[in-house]
């Protein structure tokens, strides 16, 4: 596995921009995978599947496990995608087939302001891109403790299943507007 970090004075490794066939965006709720996730899919031509619109249907009623584990078997068998969404039960399905993951590690506050500009945009309710604009007592728990109790659990699942994928982490909203920012520049100068 080879991890580029980013920092607020730029990545420790300039091995990024990258730009993989198979890539996996996580992190916590409101770090705005769904955002980038719709902005690389855009500017590369990917399949994007968002995993809250596979897991939840209308009525935010969820998929048998079975189910959406199957359902993302079938989505990494095709060469080229990417797929949004923590899920930690199925991410060991995703890393596997991954040449790339990107982790969205950002601060609490970062998120939970991320999940209220969210809710303010939206007004609530399921939006087009499956994010289901609910703010309860434990989402906002989760999200504080998101870097205490998920982030070690992640950082295994990676290690443990993407051990040959390449790990791309930012720790804040202007890293990856940075990544973005190198991507689009990369691509005028190629076409």
């Amino acid at each position: 596995m080879t991890e580029q970090l980013a920092s607020s004075a730029g990545p420790r490794r300039v091995l990024w921009p990258c730009v993989d066939q198979r890539i996996v965006i996580i992190g916590c709720g409101g770090s705005g995978k769904t955002h980038l996730a719709n902005q690389l899919a855009a500017l590369h031509g990917l399949a994007l599947t968002h995993l809250d619109a596979v897991y939840y249907d209308a009525n935010w009623s969820p998929l048998p496990a079975e189910e959406f584990h199957a359902i993302q078997q079938r989505l990494v068998t095709g060469p080229r995608w990417l797929i949004e969404g923590n899920y930690a039960g199925s991410l060991p399905i995703r890393l596997a087939a991954a040449d790339t993951v990107i982790f969205l590690d950002l601060p609490a506050v970062t998120c939970i302001a991320g999940v209220l500009q969210r809710r303010w945009r939206y007004r609530g309710g399921q939006h087009r891109d499956g994010v289901y604009d609910r703010i309860t007592w434990a989402f906002l728990r989760y999200i504080w403790g998101y870097r205490a109790k998920m982030r070690p659990r992640v950082r295994e699942l990676i290690a443990e299943h993407g051990d040959h994928v390449e790990l791309i982490t930012f720790t804040s909203r202007r890293q990856a507007t940075r990544y973005l920012d190198r991507l689009r520049a990369q691509a005028r100068i190629t076409s």
